[in-house]
């Protein structure tokens, strides 16, 4: 019962996921109804091929035993020995026929026959005729019914004049069949073109989407989320939905109407055929849903593992150089050979499937050929059907089966798109707890006051790291934030960029409580440095700019003037075209801080909040930044959080923060006089 339910509740998410991807095909419906018309004209000239072989069959080949009528010398297409015959007549205006007979190794002409004796003779067959006929001079004596008929033997030259029509019918359909064949490769092309552009574009659209909603989530959900994870959301994930929307949703639709039109022509061709083929649906169909079945599970457990595998090695290869000074790289090639193994193991249940899967569809179809061409030969032996009749129903028979197979694989292909639409959805459905005010309000120029009001804070649940926090920073005011590691200082600079949202109290900029702003104007007033700092692949320039074209070439080169990085900037041999690897490999730590001041300064922010911003820096390179700092931070608010506590002696007030709480405040020489913590860490730091 309770699989059934799980059943049930799966069936429902997947039919929503698929109701979303196919909204996203909505703006092309006009293209893809197109593709739909091409995918029909493409069925009915996969039909049409059988049947023009089974008449060139028929009608020319095995078509000596059709009868010539005697026609007007004037419109007759065969002229013989005197003769004026044709194959295609009126048979209301025909009267006098002539017969070309066959005895399994020369051909005979029977001439001046009525169409009751035309039809004695038609029902003879070669082993008939050997019994029947007398050799005679020039040909045979024929004894059929109560008469006898003379039959002329015919050479080589007779043999062209009287079969030219037949020679000119097998042209008339091997022009045709070309014609066909380049038809449907025309709508082919046409139709792969449109469904790949339909797939592109869609993709596009879904992967921008993806990627920007990341952008809008909270911090929160990058703490808890690896970046292998969602690196798979936007790459595998959403290229597996191309095969979904380019083939397996096409197919489905064509593989349904070919099955049908097999199975409609094949009933009227012969039934009785037709129904022996049918009886194999049974088995076909338990196959398949076998195989959807196990195939389902298959491909989510494999779309989970490559999901880990992705996170697994995306935190190693960034964490290479730990790896490397611990010289833990055989244990991590030992955890990464265990977790490759799990992603193997499933990838060959998946393999299994399909190895049962394929070659049962292959035995069963050729089981019913075999059948099939055993029941249409004894058919064709007692003259009760012909041989191009038979060659279309085998022909039938061997495609009939082939959609019912990729029938079944698209089914699971489109299990697997579907389980990367659920875990995709999941990024998308993922609401940021960070909530923008319908109607923000605007603070015009910032002025840089700060307050916090009772602020209680905790990542989760009622875990507190800030407890009833309260404090006033003023414009253009220097204040430092220290303290043991934990106290809470770094969360208090990621609330004023409300990067979280409190769960009591207020926080204040001039005046107006922040989640009344845009987050996009906070973020644009307040300039932030984080001591481990992140650069972009591409180059010097780029990396202080960050797109943002309203940054002109003079304020990137003025930034970097004012933070002294133009010291090593000028000496790279591109300067400030300097390319950049990812993370900032090629530069060292100082030279990446040097940077991110001068990013966060050609922003030019009204506050700056710099945690642990010098403490990668050398002493030397410190010094340069804490000269340019002195005349940055004049009329901007500024609030720094360091353990080195020389670096922030000078600030206008420190905050002490011990256990979430404030503990002390004022300047550092009012605070080392108080014989405090502050006064304990500074002695201990001395």
């Amino acid at each position: 019962m309770a699989n059934a339910e799980e059943e049930t509740g799966a069936q429902g998410v997947r039919g929503g996921v698929l109701r979303r991807l196919f909204a996203y095909a909505k703006p092309h419906w006009r293209l893809a109804a197109f593709c739909l018309a091409l995918v029909l004209l493409v069925t009915a000239l996969e039909l049409l091929r059988p049947i023009l072989i089974g008449r060139a069959i028929d009608d020319y080949i095995e078509g000596y035993d059709r009868r010539y009528a005697y026609v007007d010398p004037a419109s007759a297409p065969i002229q013989y020995d005197g003769l004026s015959l044709s194959k295609d007549y009126d048979p209301a205006g025909a009267e006098t026929f002539a017969l070309m007979l066959y005895d399994g190794t020369d051909y005979y002409l029977v001439r001046d026959l009525t169409g009751e004796q035309a039809a004695v003779l038609e029902e003879l067959s070669p082993d008939d005729l050997a019994e029947l006929a007398l050799p005679a001079e020039g040909g045979l004596t024929v004894l059929a019914g109560e008469e006898v008929y003379s039959a002329l033997r015919l050479d080589r030259a007779a043999l062209d004049v009287l079969r030219s029509t037949d020679r000119a019918g097998l042209g008339r359909i091997a022009l045709l069949y070309t014609l066909v064949l380049l038809l449907s490769f025309a709508c082919n092309l046409l139709r792969q073109w449109f469904l790949e552009k339909i797939g592109q574009d869609v993709i596009f659209s879904i992967r921008q989407e993806v990627f920007e909603h990341l952008h809008s989530l909270s911090a929160r959900f990058f703490d808890t989320n690896p970046v292998g994870r969602l690196v798979t959301r936007v790459t595998n994930d959403v290229e597996s939905l191309h095969m979904m929307y380019t083939h397996v949703l096409i197919a489905l639709f064509s593989n349904s109407v070919l099955i049908l039109g097999y199975a409609v022509v094949m009933a009227s061709i012969n039934l009785h055929l037709a129904l022996i083929c049918f009886a194999f649906l049974p088995l076909i169909f338990g196959l398949t849903y076998w195989f959807r079945r196990l195939a389902r599970r298959v491909y989510r457990v494999v779309r989970t593992k490559l999901s880990d595998l992705n996170s697994f090695l995306s935190e190693n290869i960034s964490g290479m150089k730990l790896i490397q000074v611990f010289a833990r790289e055989r244990e991590k090639d030992g955890e990464f050979r265990a977790r490759t193994e799990d992603l193997y193991r499933s990838q060959m249940r998946e393999l299994y499937i399909m190895a049962v899967f394929r070659p049962g569809i292959f035995f069963v179809a050729n089981l019913a050929l075999a059948l099939i061409v055993w029941r249409s030969g004894v058919s064709v032996l007692d003259a009760t059907l012909t041989l191009g009749t038979m060659y279309v129903f085998t022909n039938y028979i061997r495609s009939f089966f082939e959609p019912i197979q990729e029938l079944a694989e698209q089914f699971s292909t489109l299990q697997n798109a579907l389980a990367s639409g659920e875990k995709i959805f999941s990024v998308l459905d993922e609401e940021n707890p960070i909530r923008e005010p319908r109607r923000p309000k605007h603070l015009g120029r910032v002025r840089g006051r700060i307050e916090f009001r009772h602020v209680w804070f905790a990542y989760d649940g009622e875990d507190y790291v800030l407890k009833d926090i309260s404090f006033v920073i003023k414009p253009g005011q220097r204040v430092a934030f220290v303290g043991a590691t934990g106290a809470g200082k770094s969360s208090i600079l990621n609330l004023i960029g409300r990067y979280y949202d409190i769960q009591k109290g207020q926080i204040l900029l001039d005046g107006v409580d922040i989640r009344q702003l845009s987050t996009r104007e906070i973020r644009r007033a307040v300039g932030q440095v984080q001591q481990d700092v992140f650069l972009f692949t591409g180059d010097i320039q780029s990396n202080i700019r960050l797109l943002d074209d309203a940054i002109t070439d003079e304020q990137v080169r003025a930034a970097a003037v004012a933070v002294n990085a133009d010291r090593f900037i000028e000496r790279l041999p591109k300067g400030y075209d300097e390319p950049v690897m990812e993370r900032g490999s090629t530069l060292s730590a100082g030279q990446r801080q040097l940077l991110s001041f001068a990013r966060t300064l050609a922003y030019d922010p009204r506050i700056l909040v710099m945690d642990e911003a010098t403490a990668n820096i050398d002493t030397e390179t410190e010094q340069l930044i804490q000269s340019a700092l002195e005349t940055l931070m004049q009329g901007r608010t500024t609030i720094l959080v360091a353990h080195r506590l020389s670096t922030v002696q000078h600030a206008d007030k420190i905050i002490v923060l011990h256990k979430g709480r404030i503990r002390e405040s004022g300047t550092h020489q009012q605070l080392l006089e108080r014989n405090g913590i502050y006064k304990k860490l500074y002695e201990l730091q001395q």
